[in-house]
């Protein structure tokens, strides 16, 4: 399996950031070919140390990386990816790595 890993800043609102992300940029991106799994952060986002600069982690699950880069170069990656500046101003870091169990 692999994984992209989205860690999206605190955003000025976010009351409009969740509201966009949950009602229009999952349903875009879980239209994504190859998509296995989706899951996002459940409440605030926190380090060993206490606060964190995030404000949301989305966890998307593919095949393989050969596959997450298919599915980012594909017109609904393209279209999810453009809607990042719909709600995401204060910055998003995207990780793609494979993982395995140990």
């Amino acid at each position: 399996m692999a994984t992209l890993l989205a860690l999206y800043k605190k955003p000025a609102d976010p009351a409009a950031f969740d509201r966009h992300y949950f009602s229009t940029h999952i349903p875009l991106a879980k239209q994504i070919a190859g998509l296995r799994r989706y899951e996002v952060s459940d409440g605030p986002l926190g380090t060993p140390q206490g606060d964190s600069p995030y404000h949301l982690a989305a966890m998307l699950s593919f095949d393989s990386v050969a596959a997450i880069q298919q599915a980012l170069a594909s017109p609904e990656g393209q279209a999810a990816a453009a809607d990042l500046g719909n709600f995401a101003q204060a910055g998003v870091e995207l990780l793609i790595f494979d993982t395995k169990t140990v």
